[in-house]
């Protein structure tokens, strides 16, 4: 039994999360991130550092991604996902329906903060190329209505007559934030290839910086307080960590299910990285499950003891 005398770690708190609030009045929002990863030539993650007057994870390091809009969960939403069905989507992650609008969340977000749209033409396998300037300029243009709510994402891709990407976005964890800041949010996290003729680009309002890191950079960094994170961001790094390379990551995301599931603890009186106990370890049962809910669907590759 866990002993209430015992504190837990909780990791980093966010500089822009101040304020007078009462935390049990909060509620949970719907919200999904995705790791966007490319060989440089060794593997390496995509994270935007937050604008540090963010309310939530202020002045953190976080994947591209945020809450699930009204119009993220529409039939107009729902047609314009290929590779991907909203029975599928809603049986990946046990919900009655509705799953698919985490799909389209992850995928406008990513637009949003990142510039990286993640569409490609009916049937086609190949995402859609903006690396020519005419185009470049029309989807910059494109980013910035959508960004100011002049234009809505979903008319976008139909406009441009593309489909979004549901096949190549894999479904990989789930956490909850846990009681205490100003915002909490129930994410979703999927993984993804970074698309040929395409470049990153942060906003410059809710991301003020971008980087390619590897994964263990990263976390060694978050440990040296040089790279401030929230336990999910840490907890993916850490898993993300294990792969050899994008492909090999991926398919390893592939069509997997609860069976999959492994809950993450939190160990008490340790910060940073190390602060996470996974299944199999030797002081598991002994961490806290209480602190923070933490469900990761990625089969773990443990490197050779």
């Amino acid at each position: 039994m866990t002993d209430p005398s015992q504190t837990a770690s909780t990791g980093h708190a966010s500089p822009g999360s101040g304020g007078d609030y009462d935390p049990e009045s909060i509620p949970v929002r719907s919200a999904a991130t995705v790791l966007i990863l490319a060989d440089r030539p060794d593997l390496q993650v995509l994270m935007l550092k937050r604008n540090a007057r963010s309310v939530f994870v202020g002045d953190m390091w976080v994947f591209p991604g945020g809450a699930v809009d009204p119009e993220d969960a529409t039939p107009q939403a729902d047609a314009v996902v290929e590779g991907l069905t909203d029975v599928e989507a809603s049986r990946s992650l046990e919900l009655e329906e509705g799953g698919i609008a985490y799909w389209v969340a992850a995928l406008r977000e990513t637009f949003e903060e990142a510039g990286i749209l993640l569409a490609r033409l009916p049937g086609d396998t190949a995402l859609v190329d903006l690396s020519l300037p005419d185009v470049e300029q029309r989807f910059n243009t494109y980013r910035a209505g959508v960004n100011a709510g002049n234009a809505d994402f979903v008319d976008v891709v139909r406009k441009e007559g593309l489909v979004l990407d549901g096949s190549g976005v894999h479904y990989i964890s789930r956490w909850v934030t846990p009681l205490g800041p100003p915002r909490r949010y129930d994410t979703r996290f999927f993984v993804t290839e970074m698309p040929k003729g395409q470049q990153p680009l942060h906003d410059d309002d809710e991301a003020v910086h971008h980087e390619w890191i590897r994964p263990a950079d990263a976390l060694a960094l978050n440990e040296a307080d040089e790279m401030l994170m929230m336990t999910p961001t840490v907890s993916m790094l850490d898993r993300l960590a294990r792969y050899q390379n994008s492909a090999e990551a991926i398919t390893a995301a592939t069509g997997n299910d609860q069976q999959q599931d492994e809950m993450v603890r939190i160990r008490y009186g340790i910060e940073g990285p190390r602060r996470i106990a996974w299944p199999g370890d030797s002081d598991y049962e002994a961490s806290d499950p209480r602190v923070e809910s933490g469900m990761v669907r990625w089969p773990r590759r443990r490197p050779t003891q």
